[in-house]
């Protein structure tokens, strides 16, 4: 009853449609392991790459992730008929939507490295670009409607890519060990199809904003310090709008007499001015130590530690022999942890410090390594416990943590995100994140490499895990990046 009402509260406040449009398109990411898993199979079975160039290819394919604020500042900036979101959100789909679709009926494109590479980035840019679109409309609607929903949306949507990942990993273990990898491909096109047909359904207000190159200096920092405010005064909003009016309806009179190719020009030039004005907001808005901080710590947290996940997928598969479908239970108990973290953080946790929080949480993500290497080891046979047993466990425990680490991070930037630049801000610090894991990931590369980790060849793997381990530790040692008294509910 408790869940229901808290639905109806939320339709009541945003609407179906934008509900809907939001679990459909967080959905649609968790459900990205189902044909995921069958790009790993393809790369490891098929094209026989060894864990390092797999895990380079990975690497390079999900790079689109780390520019998101390109995406924000382009959407923010420049409207598509008068919107900033409907048009890009449908852009984004379609680029998503059609490598999946390539890949599933060319075969040449499955079978070249290069060419597979290219595709995966191609789809990856439009996963980035839709999740920032949606992102930054998460953080209008909370801005605009009720403030105090921000943490039940978050997690709304959360739950939804959670769902989206349980259904994903449960098929795609199943449908990998009945269907063609080129079949997976093309089912999973139903879904970015369905929310291409689902844009239409929400309606965008046309804005009617002036671009920041058409304030003066003056109004220019009078809008930024405003920005810096967690909630904006409409009044003033209102005044600095009509001025913009006002400049506006003079540039009209006096430009009826330019010709065409001037107005192009003038055109073109106030849109580069527009874009240079927001990265010059943006830059303000992450000046402030509540964001910069934290975001500096994230990002430290992810290039000091070698991301070795696909050196383990080769183990589990080759050495212990675990089958496609087991592989998606384990991610299914996977997003079950995450589902977990969400709600311990949401009902205990949120008035905990972050530097406390984000100590506990590399704890317990150094455990989680340990329990990697005893699977390595061996050890777990001498104490009667299987190795899927082990790897439900760890699967379970890593994804809560890591949930747990990333809850007042998502919270806090969607309440300081200042108006005008939603988009840009929260697709920075989601940016922060993604370019950390890229890194993270290229060293793990690096570091399997440099070990000799390949195929077949698993000797130095313990000692690639207790470097990992060490690792894990030094984000600690820049927790003073981290406000001492900031939470997930306070910026203090």
């Amino acid at each position: 009853m408790m869940m229901i009402h808290w639905f109806k509260q939320l339709r009541s406040a945003f609407g179906v449609a934008f509900l809907w449009l939001v679990c459909l398109i967080y959905f649609t990411q968790g459900f990205r392991s189902f044909v995921w898993t069958a790009v790993s199979y393809q790369l490891k079975d098929r094209l026989q790459l060894s864990p390092s160039a797999s895990q380079f290819v990975f690497s390079v394919a999900f790079f689109p992730w780390s520019i998101k604020p390109l995406y924000g500042i382009i959407s923010d900036c420049i409207p598509i008929g008068g919107k900033k979101r409907t048009p890009y959100l449908v852009i984004s789909t379609v680029l998503s939507l059609v490598p999946w679709l390539l890949l599933g009926l060319d075969s040449s494109s499955r079978s070249s490295s290069l060419y597979l590479m290219i595709f995966l980035t191609v789809q990856n840019l439009g996963s980035a670009m839709a999740d920032v679109v949606i992102d930054a409309m998460i953080a209008e609607a909370v801005r605009i409607e009720k403030s105090s929903f921000a943490g039940d949306l978050q997690s709304v949507s959360w739950f939804a890519m959670a769902v989206g990942g349980i259904c994903g990993s449960l098929l795609g273990g199943y449908a990998l060990n009945n269907l063609n990898i080129e079949t997976i491909f093309l089912l999973f096109t139903v879904l970015p199809a369905l929310q291409l047909l689902s844009c239409p359904l929400v309606e965008e207000i046309p804005s009617n904003e002036p671009l920041p190159e058409l304030l003066d200096s003056d109004e220019f920092e009078e809008k930024s310090k405003m920005s810096n405010d967690t909630y904006p005064h409409t009044k003033k909003s209102n005044t600095r709008r009509r001025k913009g009016q006002k400049k506006g309806k003079k540039g009209a009179s006096s430009g009826k007499s330019e010709t065409h190719k001037k107005q192009s020009k003038s055109l073109a030039s106030k849109l580069f001015q527009s874009l240079k004005a927001a990265a010059l907001e943006l830059c303000r808005a992450f000046k402030q130590p509540i964001i910069l901080r934290p975001m500096a710590w994230f990002f430290i947290a992810h290039i000091t530690v070698p991301n070795l996940s696909t050196v383990m997928f080769y183990y589990q598969t080759e050495v212990l022999q675990l089958d496609a479908s087991f592989l998606g239970t384990a991610r299914v108990v996977g997003w079950l942890g995450l589902m977990l973290g969400t709600f311990i953080y949401n009902r205990y946790l949120t008035n905990m410090t972050l530097r406390k929080s984000l100590l506990f949480a590399h704890i317990g993500l150094s455990i989680t390594i340990l329990l990697d290497m005893t699977l390595v080891s061996r050890a777990n046979v001498g104490y009667g416990v299987s190795d899927k047993t082990m790897v439900l466990f760890g699967s379970a425990l890593g994804d809560a943590i890591n949930q747990l680490k990333f809850m007042p991070f998502l919270i806090l930037s969607g309440r300081l995100c200042p108006p005008g630049i939603e988009g840009t801000l929260f697709a920075l610090f989601m940016s922060i994140n993604n370019l950390g894991n890229t890194v993270g990931s290229f060293m793990g590369a690096g570091l399997a490499s440099l070990l000799g980790i390949s195929s077949g060849s698993f000797e130095n793997m313990s000692m690639g895990l207790a470097i990992q381990v060490f690792c894990t530790y030094i984000p600690v040692l820049f927790l003073f990046l981290i406000p001492k008294e900031a939470t997930g509910v306070s910026a203090s």
